[in-house]
């Protein structure tokens, strides 16, 4: 792996993360056009895709700042807002942390192929046209000008409903920001609200994923990705993936201020052709993260 590499992997990790058009099928695409999903190195490589997602959640952490200061401040009795948001993203976060750890394997093994990412990929971009397009409630929340409901104040059944559909986003190819924006509007927040919490449900997510997926390398009897990638480029693609992710971040926030999901719903299907395409014909293939 090349300095250029890590940058164009943290361009589109940074770009992908946050936006609803899976992550992980751009970064599959990337890093085979690159010439990174074959060799001895591979497997470090897929570790790296999970890895990088840091510098998404450092991006948030400086975005959010105030919110996420006011979750520690709720912490310690002197922000009730806060305490209550903080609530909310355990409650969201819980049905992950139960269940990433034991399913990580099985999805690996079983999910982690052409098929499953490619009905994956199109499932979602359809999910995204009906949302964006069918339930006239959901439209009249996008074009409301008032906020709505407060994250705070979003009942904890709610937020567990929204981590509950979060584990879908384990199946490679939903994309976690999808889902979770998907589940909040449908619980009865507006768009922009909706792409907020997803971001701050993010952070122990996404962290969570990375401190695991590191741990499992390193402690692994292979060589570990600093090793095989060099502690600069995997360094340089999370510097990358904040920088990237920020300029989504408040891209898309102001984006859904004024449209609807649609748009990106149509970007997935045709991002599930173009794979489909690319695999067929064996310019690109998947294989799971575990593999060599």
């Amino acid at each position: 792996m090349t300095i250029l590499d890590a940058i164009i992997l943290g361009i589109v990790e940074g770009i992908t993360e946050y936006l609803p058009v899976s992550s992980t099928g751009h970064l599959v695409l990337a890093s085979s056009l690159l010439g990174l999903d074959q060799g001895e190195s591979a497997r470090s490589v897929n570790a790296l895709m999970i890895i990088i997602q840091g510098g998404a959640i450092l991006a948030v952490l400086g975005l959010y700042r105030n919110r996420v200061a006011s979750m520690i401040k709720g912490l310690f009795g002197k922000d009730q807002q806060g305490l209550k948001l903080l609530i909310n993203i355990c409650i969201a976060f819980a049905p992950a942390a139960v269940l990433g750890v034991l399913l990580d394997d099985w999805i690996e093994q079983h999910l982690f192929h052409a098929i499953p990412v490619l009905i994956a990929l199109g499932a979602g971009g359809i999910l995204m046209i009906w949302i964006g397009r069918g339930p006239k409630s959901l439209q009249s929340r996008e074009s409301a000008d008032s906020p709505g409901m407060d994250l705070a104040d979003l009942a904890p059944a709610a937020a567990l409903f929204i981590g509950s559909m979060q584990l879908l986003a384990m199946w490679p190819g939903v994309s976690r920001s999808m889902i979770t924006i998907v589940a909040a509007m449908l619980v009865g927040l507006r768009p922009a609200r909706a792409a907020e919490f997803s971001f701050l449900l993010g952070l122990p997510t996404l962290g969570g994923a990375c401190v695991y997926k590191l741990l499992k390398n390193v402690t692994s009897d292979q060589p570990n990705l600093f090793v095989e990638l060099g502690w600069l480029n995997v360094l340089v693609g999370i510097i990358v993936a904040t920088i990237a992710a920020a300029i989504a971040v408040k891209w898309l926030v102001s984006y859904l201020n004024k449209h609807g999901l649609a748009v990106f719903g149509w970007y997935r299907i045709g991002l599930t052709i173009l794979l489909a395409a690319l695999l067929m014909t064996g310019v690109i293939t998947l294989e799971p993260a575990g593999a060599s």
